[in-house]
């Protein structure tokens, strides 16, 4: 553009310099000439301003770390640019930058100038550089608030899709890279089945070979070992022997995806913006509505939605077999590239079972919800006839509704557990280890080792496959005064009304000290029963309202007290009205 001004100023003085060699190539007159001379003004000569430009700086987040813009501005227009941002990925996050840039400054602007297909997390760091030059705020994410939803009735439930992955790839010693994965998903229902609302998260954990800095690993049970690459480097650097004390440690460190914040990132964004776009698409849609959609407009090689980018044959005669107003709908979440199904997680599945296992809610509103999720590892219990450690690991969710004031509406409370093996019961979920690795077997539940099971990849995905909830395991899973579900059940009915911090008040005053479980006035230890009777008479007679409620709220099994405390903490605003 500064080209066409410069050429402008010279086409001007070139017209002006040849009118006035016409004009005094002509010969006076002799009026001219005659006459005597005129009074006369002299004007300055009119030159035309050169354009006034500013140089602004700005940074922001890229992909791999921050993107610097340098902007060259005219007024509000950008006449020039440059984005650097060495930590890019150079074929796609570094060319992406080389196109914003010519863009940016053809456009004069941000408006009009659109992400770089594939390089959306780069894109977006640069356009907030800018804005952050600019001094103009960057735009919020969408979704972040919704209209008010009607509806005639409410229900809700929580669901859990397991699956192993195999990979990616081989460590630098050829040894498997593998993980298993847990996608929660908690939803709200209308009577007809349509989703009001939802959030989805996975809790991924991987073989600790796995090169990513920030996923959650886990070594295997104490007594087994495995190769890990612990600067992430992709190189193994030593074979970690898991211990009781690792064990635990690993397990109390994992997170969620959604935990992991900036951490996990897609070329899009974060798992949690694609999430959020897929959230968004979903709400006023049924469960059998979304299985459609994802079987019309998702690749059946990979499982991810179909944007027309795919080279290969079978995705791109899907794609052009769509109508314009999926194509359409499709460009609308243009952010949305992660797969709803393969190995990294089933998110289809989860959302099924949560409308598979869902129950009424009484409520006239809804204002928030939330989603929490805790993990924890045991120890035990015991041993088996050969002397090997029992051991299990367990991830509590808690979904809830919440009214304006932030107390409970309802919850929906589930636990997945896993045991080694050498375990005796009958319906406990179980895990060999990884594929490589070994663990003692008690196969018909008569608390005698009747083999050793080696773990394959066939087994190690055949296992995960298998794997039930507490809620889904229904009658099978007893305790001494009912179901698993059916006492949590009764602790969901007596935490309604309450807020988290009544409810975990309320803990810390009337449950046990060793092992959180309510203090009915049973316990013959001598903690428990100065604890009881420092009760006052309204405290005891809730506890006798909730009798049939003795499991831990707090313990080695679980710490669904956690997962309810964190779905507050993590709840989100929503706006449901339930009417008649």
């Amino acid at each position: 553009m500064k080209k066409k001004v410069l050429a402008g100023a010279f086409l001007t003085m070139g017209v002006g310099l040849a009118a006035c060699a016409q004009n005094n190539s002509q010969p006076p007159t002799t009026e001219a000439a005659t006459t005597a001379p005129q009074e006369t003004t002299t004007e300055a000569p009119t030159t035309q301003a050169a354009p006034k430009t500013e140089v602004v700086k700005g940074q922001a987040e890229g992909y791999g770390g921050p993107i610097t813009a340098e902007v060259t501005l005219d007024g509000d227009k950008i006449v020039d640019l440059k984005l650097t941002g060495d930590q890019e990925t150079p074929a796609i996050g570094g060319a992406a930058l080389e196109a914003l840039q010519a863009a940016i400054v053809e456009n004069g602007g941000l408006d009009g100038v659109d992400a770089v297909a594939g390089a959306t997390w780069t894109s977006n760091g640069a356009f907030d550089a800018v804005r952050s030059a600019m001094g103009i705020e960057p735009e919020e994410s969408a979704g972040a608030d919704h209209k008010e939803v009607g509806a005639t009735g409410l229900s809700h439930g929580i669901g859990f899709a397991s699956s192993g992955r195999l990979g990616p790839g081989k460590d630098d010693k050829e040894v498997g890279v593998y993980s298993m994965n847990e996608v929660i998903a908690y939803v709200l229902f209308g009577d007809d089945g349509t989703i009001l609302d939802l959030e989805v998260d996975q809790l991924e954990v991987a073989t600790p070979n796995y090169d990513g800095e920030h996923m959650p690993h886990l070594t295997g049970f104490p007594g087994q070992a495995y190769n890990a690459d612990e600067n992430h480097d992709e190189k193994v650097d030593t074979v970690l022997e898991q211990t009781d004390d690792t064990f635990l440690a690993e397990i109390d460190s994992w997170a969620t995806k959604r935990e992991r914040g900036d951490t996990y990132k897609l070329n899009s964004g974060t798992w949690t913006d694609e999430m959020d776009l897929f959230e968004e698409t979903f709400r006023g849609m049924t469960v059998e509505e979304i299985k459609q959609w994802y079987a019309d407009c998702c690749s059946d090689l990979n499982g991810r939605p179909l944007h027309g980018t795919s080279e290969k044959e079978e995705d791109v005669k899907k794609y052009e077999a769509l109508s314009e107003d999926q194509k359409a709908a499709l460009d609308a979440i243009s952010g949305a590239t992660m797969s709803l199904n393969d190995g990294h997680g089933n998110l289809i599945a989860a959302i099924e079972k949560a409308y598979e296992y869902r129950r009424p809610v009484e409520a006239d509103s809804v204002a928030k919800i939330g989603l929490g999720i805790t993990n924890t590892g045991r120890l035990g219990p015991g041993k088996d006839d050969k002397e090997t450690g029992v051991y299990s690991f367990n991830t509590q969710a808690a979904g809830a509704c919440f009214d304006a004031d932030g107390k409970i509406i309802a919850l929906f409370t589930d636990v997945m557990e896993v045991a080694t093996p050498n375990y005796d019961g009958e319906h406990m979920p179980h895990l060999t280890g990884f594929p490589g690795q070994a663990y003692n077997a008690d196969a018909d539940h008569d608390e005698k080792v009747d083999t050793i099971l080696e773990q394959t990849d066939d087994t190690f995905l055949a296992e995960i496959e298998a794997w039930a909830t507490k809620r889904e395991r229904g009658d099978t899973y007893k305790l001494g005064s009912g179901t698993w579900t059916d006492e949590m059940n009764l602790f969901e009915e007596f935490f309604a009304g309450k807020t988290t911090e009544e409810v975990s008040a309320w803990y810390q005053a009337a449950c046990s000290d060793l092992n959180g479980r309510p203090l009915h006035g049973t316990s013959e230890k001598e903690e428990d029963m100065k604890k009881f009777e420092a009760l006052t008479d309204e405290q005891k007679q809730e506890l006798d309202g909730i009798s049939g409620a003795t499991m831990s709220l707090r313990d080695a099994h679980g710490d669904i007290l956690g997962a309810i405390e964190k779905a507050w903490a993590l709840a989100k605003d929503t706006n449901i009205t339930v009417g008649q």
